[in-house]
């Protein structure tokens, strides 16, 4: 578990006032200094990310975050950072103090309400000051919720503390995230069979299979599947061998337009993007965003959002092969920007489109928020695998496993 990806992993965002105790609850939690602990207020700076197994949850990544009313120099910038943990969380703890509720404390409950987050309540520091059952029913009026009480210089009681912590985790989390949606499973029988078209190209890591096709892989075989690798140029002839057809293909984009030429049409058949775009965010968002590419203008902006940080190679997928194929689809002169990392513009409403990648390093939760502020700004947004289908005039072919996403696309005809 320690090797998960953090993408696959249960985000939990620590929030509350400064020196409510936060760094101290992640500490106490993980059983391990992770987080510089001070009297001082403000101590916590930058996020502090720490991935760990909590049972029965599985693989989590905590998020402990700056104080909301934090008042010094450098407030901005950390309330900046601590803002965005609201759009990467799949579920918020809100540390408190006994008999302390304030318009920090509905800020984040706003925040949670605001973006369907489920949202628990840590009563801390109670052996300094024992919380009033009074107050203990209003936290609960205002969350729904029972608060769990702690005591994080309490070692002695640390067991009964996280597992209490633990059942009201487990008691708010909905079941999607406690359950992982299927990636491909769910389009293979039982005993059946996918083949997967991989590329070998510069990108591709040394020694390894990049996360997108190793998901896949391990999906088909939870599904009882079996999972079949080769690359683009032997495909033609595993076809051949085969007594039996697979039950579905799966391409990179890049070879998307030799897939669909080589396979037959009663096969199955899409792209790695396109099962991401389903998996990780909103595929009819996606599918209906890449309409927009019929309507592009001259003189017409389009933001490239990447989600990792990488160096891009001479032909690189985001930052060339992209933009090309769309100066040749639409033949004007489009302007294109591109963003990395979560470094998420602001400025979404001076965009005629949004492509995003197939978002395999971030969470399904940031996924959404991407695509929540791409709607919230009348933005219609894609992904790379929708879109290059798209340009390449194959988009029906790829979405034959996926019927309402097809007919998405023939309404528009």
């Amino acid at each position: 578990m320690i090797s998960t990806p953090k993408s696959l992993r249960l985000h939990i965002g620590i929030f509350g006032r400064t020196n409510v105790g936060k760094s101290s609850f992640l500490n106490m939690i993980t059983g391990q200094d992770v987080a510089i602990t001070s009297p001082v207020p403000g101590t916590t700076t930058d996020v502090v990310e720490k991935p760990m197994e909590l049972l029965p949850l599985g693989p989590v990544l905590f998020l402990d975050t700056a104080g909301l009313d934090d008042s010094s120099i450098l407030s901005e910038q950390r309330l900046c950072k601590t803002t965005k943990i609201f759009d990467r969380a799949d579920v918020l703890v809100l540390l408190i103090e006994p008999e302390i509720w304030s318009d920090y404390e509905e800020k984040v409950l706003h925040e949670a309400r605001q973006r369907a987050l489920p949202c628990m309540v840590v009563i801390n520091k109670i052996d300094v000051h024992t919380p009033s059952e009074a107050f203990v029913g209003l936290v609960r009026g205002k969350t729904g919720n029972t608060a769990v009480q702690c005591s994080c210089t309490e070692p002695v009681r640390r067991d009964a503390f996280v597992n209490a912590f633990k059942q009201q985790l487990i008691s708010i989390c909905p079941e999607e995230l406690l359950r992982t949606p299927p990636l491909i499973g769910d389009l293979l029988p039982a005993g059946g069979c996918a083949v997967l078209i991989v590329p070998i190209d510069l990108e591709a890591p040394k020694g390894r299979i990049i996360l997108p096709q190793v998901q896949t892989i391990r999906d088909a075989l939870d599904a009882d599947a079996a999972a079949m690798v080769v690359k683009e140029r032997e495909y033609t002839a595993l076809l051949d061998r085969l007594k039996d057809p697979p039950d579905m293909v799966v391409c990179d984009s890049q070879v998307v337009l030799k897939m669909v030429a080589d396979t037959p049409s009663a096969i199955p058949c899409t792209t790695f993007s396109i099962l991401f775009a389903r998996y990780k965010g909103d595929l009819m968002e996606m599918v209906r965003g890449a309409m927009a590419l019929d309507r592009l203008k001259p003189g017409d902006k389009i933001l490239i959002a990447e989600s990792c940080t990488h160096h891009p190679i001479e032909d690189d997928i985001g930052r060339v092969k992209i933009p090309r194929w769309l100066r040749q689809y639409t033949g004007a002169d489009v302007h294109i920007d591109t963003c990395s990392g979560r470094d998420y513009p602001e400025n979404l409403k001076d965009y005629a489109l949004i492509i995003h990648c197939g978002g395999c390093m971030v969470t399904r939760r940031e996924m959404l928020a991407h695509i929540y502020q791409a709607r919230q700004s009348g933005v219609p947004i894609t992904n790379y695998g929708v879109c290059i289908s798209k340009l390449q005039g194959v988009l029906e072919r790829v979405l034959s496993p996926f019927p309402a996403a097809l007919d998405v696309v023939r309404a528009t005809h």
